[in-house]
C-alpha cells in the first residue's frame, strides 16, 4: 500500500519534505553518522533546498554531517543552465557550512560512460550493498523519474549503480544522461517522490492505480526493498487519486 500524502500547495510539500529531512538527519548525527541525501531537480526540489538553506533549518542541521549525491545529471558543464549541480548549488549547497568532500556531484563535462562509471564506483565504496537515507525524486507528466525515461534500457538495469545513456526524447530534447538506477534507488531507507501541478494528475493516479507497465511509466519500478516510499503530492497532482480508488 502506497503512502500518500497530500498538501494544499508545492510549498507545503517542500516544507514537509525539510522536516522529514531535519528529523532524520538529527537521527543519523546524533549517533555520530553521516547523514546521506541524494538530490533531485525540478522545482519543488528547488523550494526544499532554499527552505533548507534558510532559518530554521539552516541552524537546526549538522552540516558536517551532511552528504549529498545526484540522482541524474546531464551531461553538461557544473555552472550550465540545465545542470541539477548548478541549481542545487545555487539554491542550497553554496549557502550552508557543508565540507566540499561532501559534495558528490556528477561530472557531466567528461565522457559521459567514464562519468557514469567514476560515480558507480564511489557509491560502492560509501555505500557498499546499503543505500542512502533519504532519495529525492519527482516525476515528469510522462511518468519518467531521474533520467529513467519511457522505453529506455537503465530501466530494466540490474547490475551497475550508475549508467549513462543517449536520450531521444527528454525534457531538454535529445541529450546524454547520467542517472542512478532501479537497484540503487531501491536501496534507499526512504524515498520521497515530490510531485506537484495540475498536469501531473492523470499520470499520478495511471501510475498509482493503474497496471504495472514500468517500461511505460518508469517511476513504477521504485519499490524501495525494505525502505519507505513516500508519495507527497500537492492538491492539483492528487485530484484525479478520489476518482481512481
Amino acid at each position: 500500500m502506497a503512502d500518500i500524502r497530500v498538501f494544499p500547495d508545492s510549498s507545503a510539500v517542500a516544507r514537509a519534505a525539510a522536516d522529514i529531512i531535519l528529523a532524520t538527519a538529527a537521527r543519523r548525527t546524533a549517533s555520530g553518522e553521516n547523514f546521506s541525501l541524494v538530490l533531485s531537480g525540478g522545482s519543488t526540489p528547488k523550494l526544499l533546498y532554499q527552505l533548507l538553506a534558510g532559518e530554521p533549518y539552516r541552524a537546526l542541521i549538522n552540516w558536517s554531517r551532511f552528504e549529498v549525491f545526484f540522482g541524474d545529471e546531464r551531461c553538461v558543464p557544473p555552472d550550465h543552465a540545465d545542470s541539477n549541480f548548478k541549481m542545487a548549488n545555487d539554491a542550497l549547497l553554496s549557502r550552508v557550512p557543508l565540507k566540499p568532500a561532501h559534495v558528490h556531484r556528477m561530472r557531466g563535462e567528461i565522457d559521459p560512460t567514464e562519468a557514469a562509471i567514476e560515480y558507480g564506483q564511489m557509491l560502492k565504496a560509501r555505500f557498499g550493498d546499503g543505500g542512502p537515507d533519504i532519495t529525492l525524486l519527482g516525476m515528469g507528466d510522462d511518468g519518467h523519474t531521474a533520467s529513467l525515461f519511457p522505453n529506455t534500457p537503465p530501466i530494466s538495469e540490474t547490475h551497475h549503480r550508475c549508467v549513462a545513456h543517449y536520450v531521444e526524447k527528454s525534457t531538454t530534447g535529445k541529450s546524454w544522461r547520467i542517472t542512478l538506477t532501479p537497484p540503487f534507488f531501491n536501496r534507499s531507507a526512504q524515498v520521497l517522490l515530490l510531485v506537484t501541478g495540475a498536469s501531473k494528475a492523470p499520470r499520478v493516479a495511471e501510475v498509482l492505480y493503474g497496471p504495472s507497465d514500468p517500461q511505460r511509466l518508469p517511476i513504477q519500478v521504485i519499490q524501495p526493498a525494505s525502505g519507505q516510499l513516500i508519495w507527497m503530492l500537492d492538491h492539483p497532482a492528487a485530484a484525479n487519486l478520489s476518482a481512481a480508488t
